[in-house]
């Protein structure tokens, strides 16, 4: 077999054509050595991606372009064209069309996703309020993705080289958190994120941190009462019907200030700025979000649509071209942890399995 039917197939969905999704795609594909680990596929048209490309005359970008998955390339980046008409793209803008097309590029490439056709998806950034529309009443990429998947819940899980943080809820408004704080959720929660430590990370027996909702972590009740009744728990089950290594409740304050994140494999935060600003502020290297309880793998930069900057050819690539590195890695501990399951016998880690991998291709080219 050779190296280019070796290699993974990773779709990129465009985002916001209005946003700096397609100028990253553009930065992150442009060099070639991506091409040694993966073949890209862009959903968008080719007149999007010229449109960008144009404000980019440093960069060298080449693609062949098709309509269908089954003419795609190996030796270079790909453009699935899921539209043909000409569509004004207005960077910067928050308007219909920038939400309608991230629409229809992510409906293409979780399709593709469901069928097989890519092993994972890389999404570029949308807005949460222009893509809102009959199809798509979510509050983002991650319970969206649950639907179409239908499965019974996911963690919306951020990745660096330093540190893991899962969240319990994510957008939800903060006079609304408490009520979506139950054992049953917090349970559920640390089953998928334990599952995808194991299975995604290549990490046998994973110890996830499990913070308090209140101040203090209640301060024995004085503080709020979720601990001692739901938290708790939570973590009790956890740790004695499900065989898991969580501890907690933690005080998120001081768990993060004493760099206690650093203990564990991951750390399970009740809400989303309790998880994202000390995972935005102490995150070493690049973060990247990856939904965790899929069968598919999905992965996204940290970050927005950044409007303010979209189509001046400044935005940071870095965390977008993590999120691809992270994708391939996690196809790779997968098949390695699919192996080991088959023989337990040889336990062979993902790095052994590329390795092995990088061996028959040599021997196959040689």
């Amino acid at each position: 077999m050779s190296h280019e039917q070796h290699k993974p197939v990773i779709g990129f969905s465009c985002g916001d054509l209005n946003g700096i999704g397609i100028e990253l795609i553009i930065k992150s594909l442009a060099d070639h050595r991506i091409l040694d680990i993966c073949t890209p596929v862009v959903f968008a048209s080719n007149k999007s991606i010229n449109f960008y490309r144009k404000s980019l005359p440093d960069i060298n970008f080449s693609y062949n372009s098709t309509k269908e998955l089954s003419k795609i390339s190996h030796k270079q980046v790909n453009i699935v064209n899921c539209w043909e008409e000409e569509v004004a793209i207005t960077p910067g803008t928050l308007n219909e069309t920038g939400g309608k097309y991230a629409l229809i590029s992510l409906q293409y490439a979780v399709k593709a996703l469901k069928e097989g056709q890519i092993q994972a998806l890389v999404t570029a950034p949308i807005h949460k309020k222009n893509i809102q529309s009959a199809e798509f009443n979510y509050s983002g990429h991650t319970p969206y993705l649950k639907a179409e998947f239908g499965v019974e819940d996911v963690v919306m899980l951020m990745v660096a080289e330093n540190m893991r943080v899962g969240l319990v809820t994510e957008h939800v408004p903060v006079n609304g958190i408490a009520q979506h704080i139950t054992k049953e959720n917090i349970v559920r929660k640390l089953r998928i994120m334990h599952s995808s430590l194991q299975k995604d990370f290549g990490i046998d027996k994973p110890r996830i941190a499990v913070l308090g909702l209140n101040p203090h972590a209640g301060d024995e009740g004085l503080i709020g009462t979720e601990e001692e009744q739901i938290i708790k728990p939570a973590i009790k089950e956890a740790k004695q019907v499900h065989n898991m290594l969580a501890l907690g409740p933690y005080s998120a304050d001081a768990f993060f200030a004493r760099s206690s994140h650093e203990k564990f494999d991951a750390v399970l935060a009740m809400y989303h700025d309790q998880g994202l600003i000390p995972f935005k502020s102490l995150a070493i290297g690049e973060g990247v979000n990856y939904t965790a309880g899929l069968q598919a793998i999905r992965t996204s930069p940290d970050h927005g649509t950044a409007f303010d900057i979209a189509g001046k050819g400044t935005a940071d690539a870095s965390s977008f071209l993590a999120a691809i590195f992270e994708a391939v890695d996690i196809i790779q501990r997968r098949q390695g942890y699919t192996i080991a399951r088959q023989n337990p016998l040889k336990k062979m880690s993902a790095r052994l399995f590329a390795n092995a991998v990088d061996e028959r291709v040599e021997e196959t080219e040689g």
